[in-house]
């Protein structure tokens, strides 16, 4: 089964988590990042990309090298900003949703305060997608590394193999 590991990562938190996957399963792994970036540090980067989040903006991405009918399996990892998916990863999964509908979905989260269960029923509206193949989250892999984070990313990577 031909997998892609589609992510947005600003921190290295959801990029960590993408590779892993990507090696496990020899899936192919797939950037994706907007044409304005966010600002990385300080105040600025909450509070656009929270604004942003909530909105429900959907920024011009940067092209990407994906082409939905060479697999049959696409993993979404997007961090969750203000209990969303960040905007890029939302512009993504719009500007794919026909596609997407007719493969096999699963989704890995990162966040470090909270909202990842309304991130993906939002995710489940918006999509069009009401059942993932799997679903994971994992709070802050990089800068909190943990015994729990790498079970979970462990058994998330178990149900796709």
């Amino acid at each position: 089964m031909r997998t892609a590991v589609v992510y947005y990562s600003m921190s290295g938190n959801t990029e960590y988590a993408a590779q892993k996957i990507s090696e496990a399963l020899g899936a192919d792994l797939i950037r994706i990042e907007p044409e304005k970036p966010y600002p990385e540090k300080g105040f600025m980067k909450f509070l656009r990309g929270g604004r942003s989040a909530v909105t429900g903006e959907t920024p011009k991405l940067k092209p990407v090298p994906f082409d939905a009918d060479l697999y049959d399996r696409v993993v979404l990892a997007s961090p969750v900003w203000a209990s969303n998916l960040t905007p890029p990863m939302r512009t993504f999964v719009l500007e794919n949703r026909d596609r997407l509908i007719k493969k096999r979905v699963a989704v890995l989260l990162s966040f470090s305060g909270g909202g990842a269960d309304k991130a993906l029923e939002k995710l489940k509206a918006f999509s069009g997608i009401s059942d993932f193949e799997a679903c994971a989250v994992l709070t802050d892999p990089v800068k909190r590394p943990s015994a729990e984070n790498e079970k979970r990313l462990s058994e998330f990577i178990d149900k796709l193999k």
